[in-house]
This record gives C-alpha cells, sequence and structure tokens, in this order.
C-alpha cells in the first residue's frame, strides 16, 4: 500500500514538472478522438440515409397491402354475388337486397355499394324487358339509348342512395373503359379492374374512381374455353371504387407520415386515380424522402408515389455525431489535462468515502436495533449473527441467548430458514430472495404465524455474515382474516336463503294477482250482467232517473274493470325480464303516433319526430313506455285546435342523453309534478280526461328496469313535457 501510494503521488509530480507533457497528452488524445469521430459520423450518415429507405420501403410495403386485402374483400363480395346469381334463374331484387344486407355494407372492410349487370345480346333486349314487366318491376329503360350487338345494363344497385338515383337501365357496355374491363372478365373468368373512369354518382364532385366486374356463369361453373365463356355468360357482379373513400378507408389503421398519388400506367399511358390534397405541397418541398412502386392489381397497373411529410432533419445523426464527437474530444482532452491534479485529492476522497462508511454502516445499526419487526443477520450455517430486541421478542428469550442460535429451529415444520413454501413464493435459489409464511414456537412452548422475509447481504467470500431474516408476527390479522372469511361464508349463506324466500315471494304475488284478477272480476260481471238485464227488461217501469243509475252502475263496473286490467300491468312490469336491443325510437314513435291517428282520424295533431332517435332497450317495455307518453300528450292537447306534439332528445350536462315528449295541452303545476307517477294519482277530473292513473307510474317503473330516470316539467294550460333516459347495458346491471 506504501509502495502504491508513493508511486501514485510520483505521476502528478512530474506531471507538475513539466506542463508541457501535459499538453502533448491532452493533444494526442483529441486528434485521435477527431479522427473516430470523423470516421463513426460517415457511416452513421450511410447508415441512416439506408435506414430511412428501408423504413419508407417498410411503410409502402405495409400501405400496398391493406389496399390489396382491401381489393380482396371487394373481389370476394362480388364473388359471393356472382354465385347468387349463378344459382338462381332469375334472381330477383329481394334476394339480391338480402345478400347486400347480410354483408354489412358500409360496417366492415368492403365495398360500399354492389351492383349487378345483366348481359343482354342485342336481339333479347326485347324479351328481356317484357321479363322484367311480368315480375312486376315495371317498365326497363335502357340509356344511353341506340341499337348495339350487346347490352350491359345496370339491374341492381344496393344498398340504395340518392347518388344512385338514375342508374338503373345505364348500359356500362356502351363506355369503352367499362367494356374493356367487363371484356376481359368475360374472357379471363377472373376479376377485372378498369382503368380510370367517372362513377355514375349523382351529387358527387370527386366522382373518379375505378370499377371491379367479376363474370357470371351460368350454372356457377367457369368454361374452358374462351368461345365457351362467352356463350354461358349471364352478366357481371361489380364494386365501383370511388377513390376518394377507397384509399382513406383502405388505410385508416396506419399512421399518416406519407403523401401519395396513385396513377394508372396500364398500357403505357399514364392516367391519375388519387392524389392526396397536401401531395402538391410536400413535391415542391424540398428534403423530402421519395418512393414509387408499380403494383398489379386485377389486370391494372398502378404507380404509387410516395413522398414523406416530414423533410429529413438537419441536425442529421452524423451531424450530431460530430457535434457531440468534438464536445467529447475536448472534454476528453481536459480530463488527461486534469488527471495530473487528481493524485492530491485520491487520498482525500479515500478517507471521505471510509467516513462516509463509517456513517451508514452506524445508520444501518441504528435502523436494526431500534425496528419493530425482528430481525437477524446470519451467517452462512443459517445461526444469528445479529439480532434486535423486537426478534427477541417474538421468539420469547433473551437477546444473548438468540445469538448463535439455529434460525431453522423455531419453526415448527423444522425447515431450512432458505427453504421456501411453493405455493407462495415459488422456487428461488437458495441464496435468492423470498417470502413466506410459517409457524414459529416461542419458547414457552406457544405458536405464532409469522410472515418470513430473507434477503442474501452482499459481501466477500469468507464474510461473516451473509443473510437478512425479518420476521414479522401475524398471528392477530391472520385470526381476524379468519373471523372474516367465516363472516363471509355466513353472510352467502343469508343472502341465499333471502333469495329463496324473495322468489317464493314474486311466486306468492304472482298467483295472487291471478286471484285478484278472477276475483274482483267475478261480481263486477254480476253487476254489469244484471244491471244490463234490469235495463233491457225493465226499461218501460223505470223513470229517467233509474235508467241514469243503472248507466252509471255499469259505467263504475267498467272503470273497475279497466283498473284491474292496469294493476295487473303494473305486476306483469315488475317481473318481466329485461332482455336488450337497439331500439330505433323514431320509427316506434311513429307507429305509436299512426294508432292514434287511426283511432281519432277527426283530429288534426301536428307531430313532429326527430330523426335518429336510437337507445337500447327491452322492446316490448318501451313500446309500453312510449303509448303511454305519446298517448297522455295526444289526450291532454284534445281541448286545442292547434294542437302540437314533439318527439326529441337532448343532452344532459353530465353528457347523459335524455329523450322528451313535449306538447302544449292542458299541462300542471309544477307543484304536482311529484305525484304524477304514483299509481292513482290524477290531477284532472275524470270527465275532464278519462283515464286511471296508472300510466305514468308504468312509465316510471319501466325507466327504472332500465336503470334510466324519468321527470317532468310543465305548466297549467302551457303544456307540459316528460322528459327520460334509457342507458346503454353495463356488464352486470341489475336495477330491479
Amino acid at each position: 500500500m506504501i509502495g502504491e501510494t508513493d508511486s501514485t503521488a510520483t505521476g502528478p509530480r512530474r506531471l507538475r514538472e513539466d506542463p508541457r507533457l501535459a499538453v502533448a497528452a491532452a493533444l494526442v488524445v483529441l486528434l485521435a478522438s477527431l479522427l473516430l469521430v470523423l470516421m463513426y459520423a460517415r457511416s452513421e450518415h450511410a447508415r441512416d440515409r439506408d435506414l430511412r429507405k428501408a423504413r419508407m420501403a417498410e411503410e409502402t410495403t405495409q400501405v400496398l397491402d391493406l389496399m390489396s386485402q382491401r381489393l380482396l374483400a371487394y373481389e370476394l363480395s362480388t364473388r359471393g354475388g356472382a354465385s347468387l346469381f349463378a344459382s338462381v334463374e332469375r334472381p330477383t331484387a329481394q334476394q339480391w337486397r338480402s345478400y347486400v344486407d347480410g354483408l354489412q355494407i358500409g360496417r366492415r372492410a368492403g365495398p360500399n355499394a354492389l351492383g349487378y349487370g345483366a348481359y343482354i345480346p342485342g336481339d333479347r333486349l326485347r324479351e328481356f324487358q317484357l321479363e322484367r314487366r311480368s315480375d312486376g318491376e315495371g317498365l326497363f329503360k335502357l340509356h344511353p339509348r341506340g341499337v348495339r350487338e350487346a347490352y350491359g345494363p345496370v339491374v341492381y344497385v344496393e344498398p340504395r342512395r340518392p347518388e344512385h338515383d338514375g342508374i338503373d337501365g345505364y348500359d356500362m357496355l356502351s363506355e369503352p373503359v367499362r367494356r374493356g374491363a367487363m371484356e376481359a372478365a368475360r374472357d379471363s373468368g377472373e376479376s377485372r379492374l378498369t382503368g380510370k373512369l367517372v362513377l355514375q354518382r349523382r351529387f358527387d364532385d370527386t366522382p373518379q374512381g375505378a370499377i371491379l366486374y367479376t363474370p357470371v356463369y351460368r350454372g356457377g361453373v367457369l368454361p374452358a374455353s374462351v368461345e365457351a365463356r362467352g356463350a354461358a355468360l349471364r352478366g357481371w357482379t361489380y364494386a365501383p371504387l370511388r377513390m376518394q373513400d377507397f384509399v382513406p378507408q383502405s388505410l385508416a389503421t396506419l399512421p399518416r407520415t406519407m403523401s401519395m398519388r396513385i396513377t394508372d400506367v396500364t398500357g403505357g399511358e399514364a392516367a391519375e386515380l388519387y392524389v392526396d390534397q397536401d401531395y402538391a405541397r410536400a413535391d415542391a418541398a424540398a428534403g423530402r424522402d421519395r418512393h414509387s412502386v408499380n403494383q398489379s392489381f386485377y389486370g391494372r397497373t398502378w404507380r404509387i408515389d410516395f413522398i414523406a411529410l416530414e423533410a429529413t432533419s438537419a441536425a442529421s445523426p452524423a451531424r450530431t455525431t460530430v457535434i457531440v464527437g468534438l464536445l467529447a474530444a475536448l472534454l476528453l482532452a481536459a480530463v488527461t489535462w486534469s488527471l495530473a491534479r487528481t493524485g492530491v485529492h485520491a487520498q482525500q476522497l479515500a478517507a471521505r468515502m471510509s467516513e462516509s462508511y463509517r456513517r451508514s454502516e452506524s445508520r444501518f445499526r441504528s435502523a436494526m436495533v431500534y425496528s419493530p419487526v425482528g430481525k437477524a443477520l446470519l451467517d452462512e450455517d443459517d445461526r444469528v449473527v445479529d439480532a434486535n430486541l423486537a426478534l427477541a421478542a417474538i421468539v420469547g428469550l433473551p437477546l444473548e441467548q438468540l445469538i448463535g442460535a439455529d434460525m431453522g429451529g423455531f419453526f415448527v415444520d423444522g425447515r431450512d430458514a432458505d427453504e421456501v413454501d411453493s405455493e407462495e413464493a415459488g422456487a428461488h435459489a437458495r441464496d435468492g430472495v423470498y417470502r413466506a409464511s410459517r409457524i414459529l414456537r416461542r419458547s414457552d412452548g406457544s405458536r405464532r404465524r409469522v410472515r418470513l422475509f430473507t434477503a442474501p447481504v452482499p459481501g466477500e467470500a469468507g464474510d461473516e455474515v451473509v443473510r437478512l431474516v425479518q420476521i414479522d408476527d401475524v398471528t392477530d390479522w391472520y385470526r381476524a382474516e379468519e373471523r372474516v372469511r367465516a363472516l363471509n361464508r355466513t353472510l352467502e349463506a343469508r343472502v341465499a336463503a333471502r333469495t329463496q324466500e324473495l322468489e317464493r315471494a314474486n311466486l306468492e304475488l304472482e298467483a295472487f294477482s291471478y286471484s285478484v284478477s278472477h276475483d274482483l272480476r267475478a261480481p263486477l260481471r254480476t253487476i254489469d250482467g244484471f244491471s244490463r238485464l234490469l235495463n233491457d227488461r225493465y226499461a218501460s217501469v223505470i223513470d229517467d232517473t233509474g235508467r241514469d243509475y243503472l248507466g252509471r252502475i255499469r259505467a263504475a263496473t267498467a272503470r273497475m274493470d279497466a283498473l284491474i286490467d292496469a294493476l295487473l300491468q303494473m305486476a306483469r312490469l315488475s317481473r318481466a325480464q329485461v332482455r336488450r336491443r337497439d331500439l330505433d325510437l323514431s320509427g316506434m314513435a311513429g307507429q305509436v303516433v299512426a294508432d292514434l291517428r287511426l283511432a281519432e282520424p277527426e283530429r288534426e295533431v301536428v307531430v313532429e319526430i326527430d330523426d335518429g332517435l336510437a337507445a337500447q332497450g327491452d322492446p316490448t317495455l318501451v313500446a309500453n313506455l312510449l303509448q303511454n307518453l305519446v298517448g297522455n300528450a295526444w289526450k291532454f292537447t284534445a281541448g286545442r285546435d292547434d294542437a302540437q306534439i314533439l318527439i326529441g332528445h337532448a343532452r344532459r350536462p353530465d353528457g347523459v342523453e335524455a329523450f322528451f315528449v313535449r306538447d302544449n295541452g292542458a299541462g300542471f303545476s309544477q307543484d304536482y309534478a311529484s305525484k304524477l307517477f304514483r299509481p292513482f294519482q290524477r290531477l284532472h277530473a275524470q270527465h275532464e280526461f278519462p283515464g286511471h292513473g296508472i300510466g305514468l307510474a308504468s312509465v316510471k317503473r319501466i325507466v327504472e328496469r332500465h336503470c334510466g330516470e324519468v321527470w317532468a316539467e310543465g305548466r297549467e294550460g302551457e303544456g307540459a313535457c316528460f322528459w327520460f333516459t334509457l342507458p346503454d347495458e353495463q356488464p352486470g346491471d341489475d336495477c330491479g
């Protein structure tokens, strides 16, 4: 050690005596570092350029794969349609519509529309038109007009949209680009793509695109020769590709890092099919990576040009490497210079580190001694080298007797301290860190459950201490946990018993409901029957007052019968299982209004229903809800000549969508709004607005069954508005 100290001191002294030696060493290090930096920067620049090209090529490959996959979905859709038309002698529009609906057009990665064009020789045009008329399709008009050798008119297009109006009967063979693809598909028996053309679409400023045609042969079997294929041709199924939709939909899952342009270069002629809006701006910018590739799609060759949206960073890795390398070289030279002065401080630093180590050891000792958790240091034979008072209290021995004891002997199962409970800690090495639950035997013979934590203590071979053990007494916690488990088991049994009681109560309630229905209706029918007989047989001897009394009796029995029906309906609403479906509330409300108009055709009521009202719920229960709310609005606007009903929706401040039924009828005072949804609560006399007071109570029960809310707003003489919500179904929903 002394020799090393003298040598270390001699080096710095020599450098201090000859400063030129330190300067020369620093210059040599600087020049060598700069040379290495320049060599590395050059290779880094080449590697970065190759990496950018490879990354762009990979991204273009992903683009081509996605476009190919979407075109494959187009082909599979048209081939399915071709199979349909090949298997049916005279397919109908309904069959085609059912097939297209089954494809879920617009919701899957496929075409946005599918069509069928028939192949009609010139001499069979009249016969084809007569067949269409006999099928109930009306007069089939062909356009553009003219006598041609063969026709390929559009017969079916689904789904029907406004942009497709006027396309029926369009002769696709009359247009050269379409005809070329249709004849190629006919002769090859494969799907073929057209060149650039203008799609037959109304209300579209950018109808440019292409069409994928698939031939349909009689019998669905591909003939062996070209002549036989022409003779067996029935028509084509086709899928239009509007490029402004096709490209964004195909690449929707990719992050947009490039701008692209697609050009049809089949046969040496270039026709631009698609170009991104920012392509020209990116093309005019400098420092952009570019890549082009030719790809064949169904008989056409597309050239796809790509331009990176972000310019190559001026601060390239090579330049950054040079700057960082230069700084590092300067720093290294400075370090070399400063090494001449470090020898003097080495011993001071060693002394400070020794002092720091002593303070760290003292802190560790204090933490171990005063820790409330039992701790011990073990040697390689698992004997206690040192321990704290907390561990002595847990074991029940004085600290002096604990030192030197075998730690494994304190456990009931007698396992070595490094053995691991496989159910709790898994397999570990002998010196690995693990946790385990053990049973410890105290010196008085009692047993305690403890949590054991063992960790290796770093050190050199031959050190006395090799492991740290922490032991925490969790007996009380474990017993409390066992009591909680026992209570949980008892609680589960109670819940099961209460559930059985509730099921029995529901069965009794159902039996009671039917009993009430039968027992109450029997005397009502008797009263009504004898009142009718009394009126029929003794009308001549009863005066007007008596006949009025009989009428009131019969009216009261009818109201009682209606009230019984309403009570049974309330009971069924409480018991019915909620089966959620996607609902068209606009259509359901329209049906309710149509039924009301049919029942009272003499009334003039303006009804407005918002489009697109949709929710999730039980169709039967929600239909009952709308019948009650719209029926109330219809009833309470009976006294107005300008009766109006509005059915719509709005979003609450908390983001929940709420639906409403608003009218300008009799209304009600807001002070009585809380009574509206109680059974048999009415705010108007029976002779003003007849009813039973059950409808709004049923509405409230239906909404609650769907986990929603219902409330009312109104003013006397100014109308009322009823609001309700139908939240989407959540896992585990059970709102009673």
